[in-house]
């Protein structure tokens, strides 16, 4: 049955951060600056006991499977040494099978690095690096709490091609605070200067439980948004990089692996806390798909180090209800979207059972008219929160 089963990637999570972001709703917990880069008060031993623990509790589950991808994220992965993680892909490499191609990717933020921090990573097997860009305009990035400045970020990914590193990410935000047309492609436009192979460009958003949420700044329009997000994605597009989600740009074969393996409905293992973790397994001629997390809270988690209850938190198999819904959340976010058999060999479902769901949105403009594939239409990838709230309903 385990041939059966969708592709298999890791996702590791690393907590700490210098300082927490206003905008930020990730799993994250700030530690100050104690040594001047924050990382004298980083358990860093203990929390690769506990990584590895997690690990061996969970490795059953990928089967004969090997591991596709893995992405180290936070938190700010980069206050962790380059040993940690020499230590950490070894131990994982002993216990789950690595593809031949394997793709590492690690965010790193450049207000926590140091000259030659970047030549360990590269050594320890990290072979993609994801850098917190935001801005490269100092008074944005102090609106947005950021702990770097415009320099920092283009001194990094100078660094990082030194290091070796040919396979990079930039995260640029939009619809900053009283950001313009002109000010958000100024951004694009030192990005590009700086030829990544991917680029994810999205707009910031206020989520609850932030700063942001309970004093919120003053954002652009929709009008200005629609100008920014026009003339961003063209000044993209003849740069060379190709929209193929969303939010994520790439240069021809750099497409982001791990996030494509979430979009494609693919399986992954999670450690560390708080990390999530999707995995399938067959029982009785049926594909099960259980969601799990983890611990959230980092001295909690490392305490369950020594609890016989191990690290989950808590899980939940998806249910009949649910699996469109939580399937076409994933793959309508690609531009082009996912074949109608990926389905039925991610899912175990049979394709008619999806089939039926979708005719309203085709009549709609919503959808491709295409038998063979799931996809967005342009107008379905602009209001796709529309298109799936149709699918529920339908379904």
């Amino acid at each position: 049955m385990n041939a059966t089963l969708p592709p298999l990637a890791l996702y590791v999570h690393v907590p700490w951060c210098v300082r927490k972001c206003p905008y930020c709703d990730f799993n994250s917990h700030g530690i100050g600056r104690s040594d001047g880069k924050g990382r004298e008060a980083l358990p860093e031993q203990d929390y690769l006991a506990a990584l590895i623990a997690d690990l061996e509790a969970d490795m059953a589950l990928a089967g004969n499977r090997h591991l596709r991808s893995i992405f180290i994220g936070g938190g700010t992965p980069s206050l962790m040494s380059g040993d940690f993680y020499r230590r950490l892909l070894a131990a994982v490499a002993q216990r789950i099978p690595f593809s031949d191609d394997i793709e590492i990717t690690l965010e790193a933020n450049p207000g926590t690095l140091e000259r030659g921090r970047f030549a360990a990573y590269r050594e320890a097997g990290i072979n993609r690096l994801s850098l917190g860009v935001q801005s490269f305009q100092d008074a944005q990035l102090k609106a947005l709490g950021r702990i770097h400045d415009g320099d920092d970020a283009l001194l990094a990914v100078a660094e990082a091609r030194e290091a070796g590193f040919d396979n990079i990410n930039l995260d640029l935000m939009h619809g900053l605070p009283g950001q313009t047309p002109e000010s958000a492609l100024a951004d694009l436009d030192q990005a590009l200067e700086l030829a990544p192979e991917h680029l994810s460009w999205y707009q910031l958003t206020v989520e609850p439980n932030t700063e942001f949420h309970s004093h919120p700044p003053v954002l652009p329009d929709d009008e200005i948004l629609w100008d920014i997000q026009d003339l961003g994605h063209a000044r993209l597009e003849q740069a060379g990089l190709r929209r193929y989600e969303i939010s994520a740009y790439t240069r021809p074969g750099r497409h982001a692996r791990h996030n494509l393996n979430y979009w494609n409905f693919g399986d992954y293992l999670g450690i560390g806390a708080g990390a999530h973790a999707k995995l399938s397994r067959w029982d009785a001629d049926r594909l099960y798909i259980e969601r799990r997390w983890k611990t959230r809270q980092p001295d909690a988690y490392l305490r369950r180090l020594q609890d016989p209850r191990g690290f989950v938190a808590g899980a939940r198999t998806i249910g009949d209800d649910d699996i469109l819904i939580e399937f076409a959340m994933n793959a309508l976010r690609l531009v082009d979207g996912v074949a109608l058999s990926t389905w039925q060999a991610h899912t175990g479902r049979p394709q008619g059972e999806l089939e039926k769901c979708l005719h309203v949105a085709r009549e709609k403009g919503l959808l491709v008219q295409d038998r063979e594939r799931l996809q967005a239409t342009p107008q379905g990838l602009l209001f796709l929160n529309d298109l799936l709230a149709l699918l529920s309903e339908d379904e």
